[in-house]
């Protein structure tokens, strides 16, 4: 309900209560696992650990491509210590992985480094050459779609839809590519240099996610925060003897607990901040945080245990009315997937299911 107590790390968010709302008792239905769960977390595919699973669209990626082409990158996929190519929580609808990127220079420089003429004249040359490639392979399929049985023709007008989907990217690329990009509102950040600097990663992300939207350079953005792949985190004020993922199996120990404690503080003072530079931005006749959905969480509800269900689920912003605790049937979830259908909705995207919703979220109303 609306008249909830803070736990210490909603404390950190007491400034901002009217602008989120907390979810508990919630998960993904059968969605299991270990580590692997993290790639359903915006998908909802169940079974990850299973054999021949082949995971489904990201909420992200549904998402652009149903409003991608009104800005200059359909989407963002950031991650903070994400080994290259191997996990992501952005997935196309055929269940590949859409790398992270993990350096904020590199998003500052795509956001409004326009780069040289030549440089432009180069990219473009590209696209004219991926565009000419387009039209051989549409030539060649409808070629041999003459000669296919029904099934198989099923199969290739998949793929020709599929081909020509690239082609209209490609072509709003080529748009964009003649389209001056928006001026920096701030100096260009310095990458830190070792994994050990999470914070400071997760900092530059944030600040780099923020600058997009503020921009309107795209309306679809995740960021992977990669516990199993960080190693002992820089915490001000705190010794930490052990790498992020080792203290998560904390088995009940004091010292391992007080470590996470502090590291799981340190990441809250962090979204705090997030939330308040939204906030005092502009924007229309609101302001960026309300005109923003920021989803935060995790595929864990006991990362000590590794399961999955009564995942920690936070939203804030986007026009809906917050200020509440919604809480749901530990013992028996409810379906996580229902929220997604519900800030579906508020963009204005035509939606009643994604993955195993079965509705809208219960008690989640917009203003």
């Amino acid at each position: 309900g609306r008249g909830y107590a803070f736990s210490p790390y909603l404390q950190k968010l007491a400034n901002f209560k009217d602008d989120f709302t907390v979810l508990s008792g919630v998960s993904h239905p059968g969605v299991d696992g270990s580590h692997s769960s993290d790639v359903s977390f915006l998908t909802a595919a169940p079974h990850p650990d299973g054999g021949g699973f082949r995971n489904t669209i990201s909420l992200d990626q549904y998402i652009a491509g149903q409003i991608g082409d009104l800005t200059r990158f359909r989407s963002l996929s950031l991650g903070v210590n994400v080994k290259e190519g191997r996990r992501s929580l952005s997935w196309t609808d055929a269940g590949v992985l859409i790398p992270c990127e993990d350096k904020a220079s590199e998003v500052y420089q795509q956001l409004f480094v326009q780069g040289t003429e030549d440089e432009i004249e180069k990219r473009l040359r590209k696209l004219k050459i991926g565009e000419s490639i387009m039209d051989a392979v549409a030539e060649q399929s409808k070629a041999l779609n003459r000669r296919l049985g029904k099934s198989d023709r099923e199969r290739m007008d998949q793929y020709e839809t599929a081909v020509r989907d690239v082609e209209k990217r490609m072509e709003k690329a080529r748009e964009w590519e003649l389209k001056p990009k928006p001026e920096a509102p701030e100096p260009i950040p310095v990458d830190p240099s070792s994994p050990a600097d999470f914070m400071d990663k997760i900092r530059l992300m944030y600040q780099m996610a923020r600058l997009a939207f503020e921009t309107d350079s795209t309306r679809s953005i995740t960021l992977l925060l990669d516990s199993t792949n960080s190693p002992t985190i820089n915490v001000a004020g705190t010794d930490i003897s052990d790498g992020y993922h080792n203290l998560s199996h904390h088995g009940r120990s004091d010292k391992k607990l007080n470590q996470l404690k502090a590291i799981d503080n340190a990441q809250m003072d962090l979204l705090a901040s997030l939330l308040g530079e939204m906030k005092s931005m502009p924007e229309g006749d609101a302001n960026l945080l309300a005109n923003t959905m920021v989803l935060f969480g995790s595929n864990f509800g006991d990362a000590n245990k590794h399961t999955t269900d009564n995942m920690p689920i936070l939203l804030a912003g986007g026009g809906f009315k917050h200020g509440q605790h919604l809480a749901f049937d530990k013992e028996n979830n409810y379906p996580l997937p229902n929220l997604f259908v519900s800030m579906l909705q508020g963009m204005g995207i035509e939606a009643d299911k994604f993955a195993s919703s079965t509705g809208t979220m219960t008690g989640l109303d917009l203003i």
